[in-house]
């Protein structure tokens, strides 16, 4: 079994992009699920295998400790990791060839806390991924580049496991598909778009942040992806052969 960690920030396409693996490997004879991890979710665009709703119910949680939304959302997801065994147990009855779990929108709940780092330590699984979801509208800006690939590289230190950078709404951004990626393969394009940002201090501190994520060997070069045309796809799916099984599904389909 191998397992697919799919994180990011908020409306990035994490859920979707969930259900287009499901439904990718589905039609590629490979044997998925997928686990929601969110709590707080009202509704998703597949039908979860396993739903962390199940074992935690967040408007009970706001009732009995008379605790806000917020509130609830921290809580309710630091009881995932309390879940691990129920969870796990499901997962090995169900024996898939890939698990896809889908974590929560508000990724400081699952990667900047202790209980997040710790579900993923903890689930056993023969191999494991991170992707991180990089909302393509956002990274049109050289900054905000700067800025998520900066939280791409604080999640992938937080959760420990081999990760892969996805570059979601390819299909929005196709004028600056290029240039986008250009910048996490050429440290001097990207300084070239800072050095034209009106804030110098802000272009400042980005040239000395992708600096050290190039220096260190951290830049991770995203993979555009469409959630809506499946673009991309065929890229994503390859990478993560590479990863969780040194390619053998890779070789299976080609």
């Amino acid at each position: 079994m191998h397992t697919i960690f799919v994180t990011g920030t908020a409306g990035s396409g994490k859920t979707l992009l969930t259900s287009r693996l499901l439904e990718w490997y589905h039609n590629n004879d490979v044997s998925p699920i997928s686990i929601n991890l969110d709590p707080g979710v009202s509704s998703l665009p597949y039908d979860p295998d396993i739903d962390v709703r199940e074992f935690i119910d967040f408007y009970s949680i706001m009732d009995d400790y008379k605790l806000g939304p917020n509130g609830s959302l921290v809580l309710a997801n630091d009881l995932i990791s309390t879940k691990i065994d129920e969870i796990q147990t499901q997962v090995q009855e169900l024996n898939p060839d890939y698990i896809i779990i889908d974590t929560p929108g508000q990724i400081e709940l699952f990667a900047f806390r202790s209980s997040g780092p710790y579900f993923v330590s903890n689930f056993y699984s023969d191999s494991k991924v991170t992707l991180f979801t990089i909302d393509g509208t956002l990274a049109i800006s050289p900054i905000s580049f700067v800025s998520l690939m900066f939280l791409s590289q604080s999640v992938r230190l937080r959760l420990n496991i081999p990760q892969i950078n996805v570059l979601t709404k390819r299909d929005k951004i196709i004028e600056q598909l290029a240039e986008i990626l250009n910048w996490s393969n050429s440290i001097t394009s990207l300084q070239d778009s800072l050095n034209l940002e009106k804030d110098s201090e802000q272009s400042l501190l980005g040239k000395d942040i992708i600096k050290t994520l190039y220096k260190s060997g951290n830049m991770l070069s995203p993979i555009a992806v469409s959630n809506l045309t499946m673009n991309g796809m065929i890229n994503l799916t390859a990478a993560l052969s590479r990863i969780l099984t040194q390619g053998e599904e890779e070789q299976k389909h080609e």
